[in-house]
């Protein structure tokens, strides 16, 4: 994963991106979330590749592992 999503201050606000594009991880999510398939997001976006988009869902679960949830007030 580490060498397929950038964070990089200058590229997008330093939103997480796929390496050497401007195609951001939050992008691939929706387009997955939406009911596009990897193959439909692969022909959309032709400088991607599986494991781009792969390295993406990695990068989203391990942002959610670590999440912490503060219990709301009644």
């Amino acid at each position: 994963m580490e060498e397929r999503i950038v964070v990089d201050p200058r590229v997008l606000r330093g939103k997480a991106v796929i390496k050497g594009t401007r195609i951001p991880v939050y992008l691939i999510l929706e387009l997955l979330a939406a009911g596009m398939s990897v193959e439909d997001i692969l022909k959309e976006y032709p400088e991607l590749k599986e494991e781009d988009i792969r390295a993406a869902l990695e990068y989203a679960s391990k942002l959610l592992k670590s999440e912490v949830v503060l219990p709301l007030e009644a």
